[in-house]
């Protein structure tokens, strides 16, 4: 049995293409905020020299994230700047010299044991690079490691479009490999699934032929059917598992792990340079030479797609990521982040929305989703107003994916709605919480003035 899902065109016309590095920009604006979790603290100041892999941010919380140098150069500005999400967050943004020079300071860590692994990953600054930006470490600082039955590396890159994945397996897949005996040595897991789509022909002869030399790694060859990378999908498709509702991989016995992810950490172990730079996928409609790029983090867009061969006609539409579950850029001087797997340029044709029309009640929606949400009912409860009806329709389980509105023949904006819904929950479960707290004070204070008139 599987999960449902869909078929998508895949146009990974990059997959034969190794990526190029581009020339080092002007200036580079990089956010303190790359990551789930809370902001990076900006620890430079302006007029401050900084060199390629210095700190600049350091993470202020278990969930965050350090913050590194991609250029070298003087810091010209530390402000706030509006990202695609709508949030204002603190920016560096440093001009750079062209020389890259390195800072002094930057050596392999001294890993001895898992205390010191997990110290060397949150020191990378690495987070998820196929798209999430959670902090790598705080997902392999496991208290009880008798718990992780198997490491599920997360190759499927089912997206459109997106082959940086793909390249990391292909140029360098013995870095993924080093990157599983890092794990296997300090903290002591014994298996490692790499689940990985069966339109990746050349990426997989690698990961098995490399496999073959290692034990207690398996290649699971998943058929290509989006979402097939999800963390919940995945998990089921490769270990049998379903992951409980608000629960994580570990609930089950698993630790995911992007496969880029992995082959950084590796790298990082082996030279001791941070994240500072990222591979992505520049495709798309308006692109005038589809590819892959190894840009500075904090490169503007702007600069970068001129440094990659320039567009044929003003992009429409530009997304960090996907077309399924990427996100609108709001200009094209945002900077590439450390989760940027890839950066999609549609010209007006490809970026029109169809005419949207009523619902026909067909169900297609419902059938096509990997977790069998009712996304008709959910929008249904959202125009209500109804939080009982959203959570009884589990819509905090929607992982975005946008299966639904994809199939819809009515072209509705269904994933779209179930976010709004997630809003409107959240909303609901707050009220009930404020109204059951009133409710236990009104009680208390019953009481006590029964107790009082007893005596």
């Amino acid at each position: 049995m599987r999960l449902h899902g869909i078929k998508v065109a895949h146009h990974k016309r990059t997959a034969d293409c190794a990526p190029e590095r581009l020339a080092v920009p002007p200036y580079v604006t990089i956010p303190m905020s790359m990551h789930i979790g809370k902001p990076a603290r900006v620890i430079v100041q302006k007029g401050d020299e900084v060199k390629v892999g210095q700190l600049i941010g350091e993470a202020d919380g278990f969930v965050s994230s350090n913050i590194h140098a991609s250029v070298s150069g003087e810091v010209r500005q530390i402000k706030e700047m509006l990202n695609a999400h709508g949030q204002k967050v603190p920016c560096v943004v440093i001009e750079s010299d062209g020389r890259q020079t390195l800072c002094e300071k930057l050596s392999p860590p001294r890993v001895t044991d898992f205390d010191s692994f997990v110290k060397a990953v949150k020191e990378s600054g690495v987070v998820g690079l196929g798209g999430a930006g959670f902090p790598s470490f705080v997902k392999l600082h496991v208290y009880d490691l008798s718990a992780v039955e198997a490491v599920v590396i997360n190759a499927a890159e089912c997206e459109p479009y997106i082959t940086s994945d793909t390249r990391t397996m292909i140029d360098k897949g013995e870095y993924v490999f080093q990157g599983i005996e890092a794990m296997r040595r300090f903290m002591g897991i014994k298996r490692f699934i790499i689940g990985i789509e069966d339109n990746k022909r050349k990426a997989i002869a690698r990961m098995k032929a490399l496999a073959e030399q290692t034990e207690g790694v398996e290649v699971h060859v998943l058929p290509s059917q989006y979402p097939q990378g999800g963390e919940k999908v995945l998990v089921y498709h490769t270990m049998g598992r379903m992951i409980p509702k608000g629960g994580l991989p570990l609930d089950v016995g698993a630790v995911v792990v992007n496969v880029s992810t992995l082959s950084f950490i590796a790298e990082y172990l082996a030279a001791g340079q941070p994240l500072v730079e990222k591979c992505l996928t520049v495709d798309g409609s308006a692109v005038k030479t589809p590819k892959n790029v190894i840009a500075p983090i904090g490169m503007s867009i702007r600069d970068l797609i001129e440094a990659a061969g320039g567009l044929r006609c003003e992009p429409s539409k530009v997304l960090y990521g996907g077309p399924m579950m990427g996100i609108a850029v709001p200009s094209m001087d945002e900077p590439v982040l450390k989760n940027t797997n890839a950066l999609i340029f549609m010209d007006e044709k490809e970026a029109a929305l169809p005419k949207t029309t009523a619902c026909i009640g067909c169900g297609t929606c419902a059938a096509h989703c990997p977790f069998r949400l009712d996304p008709r009912a959910i929008a249904q409860a959202y125009r209500l107003g109804d939080g009982a009806a959203l959570k009884k329709l589990c819509v905090d389980l929607c992982m975005e994916c946008g299966c639904c509105s994809y199939v819809c023949p009515a072209h509705r904006p269904l994933v779209q709605t179930n976010v709004l819904g997630k809003g409107k929950l959240k909303e609901y479960l707050f009220s009930q919480q404020a109204q059951q707290k009133e409710q236990t004070k009104a009680k208390q204070h019953r009481d006590k003035q029964e107790r009082e008139a007893k005596k």
